[in-house]
């Protein structure tokens, strides 16, 4: 009777390793690597991030440092309208250290909040306030909408990759 315990214990442990195995790489995030360029998938939503250069604001707003500014096509590859927003995007320095994206309204492209209809590509920027050095070699994190139940996270390198 004994034995019939230890077996339905160890049982027991081994099925919960598995259901933790299983839990810890459903909800474990993905990174996906890209160079500038190249197209990337988050989601629904097909990306290509391109390294439009640096600027000095606009009369409204000024950066405390360089404005990087970044090209974004998103393309929605599903059935359902998605939604991409700015607060999706980061640069992440030298020193590892992430920066989120500043909304100024410096062109007609600059995205704050976009719709995306089933099969149709939008064009858009964004910009982060950054000490820039052109030395240095700079990531972009793209991360998804909660609706859009991926743990899929994209890392873009756009500079001296």
């Amino acid at each position: 009777m004994a034995g019939l315990g230890v077996i339905i214990i160890i049982g027991a442990i081994i099925v919960s390793m598995g259901l933790t195995m299983f839990m810890y790489t459903q909800y474990t995030t993905n990174f996906i690597e890209s160079v500038v360029g190249e197209k990337v998938t988050i989601g629904p939503v097909e990306y290509v991030i391109t390294f439009e250069g640096t600027h000095e604001g606009n009369k409204e707003v000024k950066p405390e440092n360089t404005f990087v500014m970044i090209g974004i096509t998103a393309k929605n590859t599903s059935d359902e309208k998605t939604i991409i927003s700015g607060g999706q995007f980061y640069i992440v320095d030298e020193k590892d250290q992430k920066h989120e994206a500043v909304y100024g309204e410096f062109s007609s492209k600059d995205l704050f909040l976009e719709t995306l209809e089933p099969n149709k590509p939008t064009e858009r920027t964004t910009q982060f306030d950054i000490p820039f050095d052109e030395e240095n070699q700079y990531k972009i994190i793209i991360r998804p909408q909660k609706d859009q139940s991926t743990v899929d996270t994209a890392v873009v390198c756009i500079t001296n990759c």
